[in-house]
This record gives C-alpha cells, structure tokens and sequence, in this order.
C-alpha cells in the first residue's frame, strides 16, 4: 500500500509562485507514475501534470504548460509541483496521485488511471 501526503499549499496573490510536494511512503516509485490534478469548488477533478519517475519524462495540461514544473527527487522519495505565475484560476484544491505501472500518456491525463491518492492541499489564488 502506497500512502501519499501533499503539503505546501496557502494563499498566494496573483502572479506569485508556490511549491506542492508530495511525500510517498510504503513503496519506492520505480516504475511508477506520479501526477497531480485539481479541483476547485463546483467542478470536476482535472489533470494538471505527470512525471514518469524511471526516465523522468513529464506531461502538463496546456492550461499550466510553461508556468509549471513537475520534478522527483529520489533521495526524499517526493515529486514536487512548482507553480509559477499563478492566476485566480488555479485556485483549486491539489490532489497528488500514483500509479505503479505508468501507461501511455492519454491514460495518465484520467483520474481512472492512478491507484493511490493523497488527500489534497488547497491552493487559493487571490487577485
């Protein structure tokens, strides 16, 4: 059983940066991967970006493409979020997730696709 805790979450003003990071216990990541979604009151659960731990290849949604960075680090058994330039529209609560096989891209954009999830930090925009 793999557990996943968020932390670093808070509120940020407009065009100001925050870094998520997700603590994975009970397993190493291997060939895991690991994303992030989000999901802000009244809406659905929506893909963010992933990290193919065993090769480190990444994939973002274009609504976060060029303002945020998904990253690992091994030694701390974490995947970290950067979010730069954040705007009123990332407010959102953010859900760490992880899946031990990894398959294709399209599949790992889906909720369905992921085994384990934390429990979520909120993340709150203002302008």
């Amino acid at each position: 059983q793999v557990q996943l805790v968020e932390s670093g979450g808070g509120l940020v003003q407009a065009g100001g940066s925050l870094r998520l990071s997700c603590a994975a216990s009970g397993s190493t990541f291997g060939s895991f991967v690991l994303g992030w979604f989000r999901q802000a009151p009244g809406k659905e659960r929506e893909f963010v970006a992933a990290l193919r731990w065993s090769g480190r290849t990444t994939y973002y949604a274009d609504s976060v493409k060029g303002r945020f960075t998904i990253s690992g680090d091994n030694a701390k058994s974490t995947v970290n979020l950067q979010m730069n330039s954040l705007k009123p529209e990332d407010t959102a609560v953010y859900f760490c997730a992880a899946d031990r096989i990894g398959r294709d891209w399209a599949t790992m954009t889906r909720s369905n696709g992921y085994d384990y999830w934390g429990q979520g930090t909120q993340v709150t925009v203002s302008s």
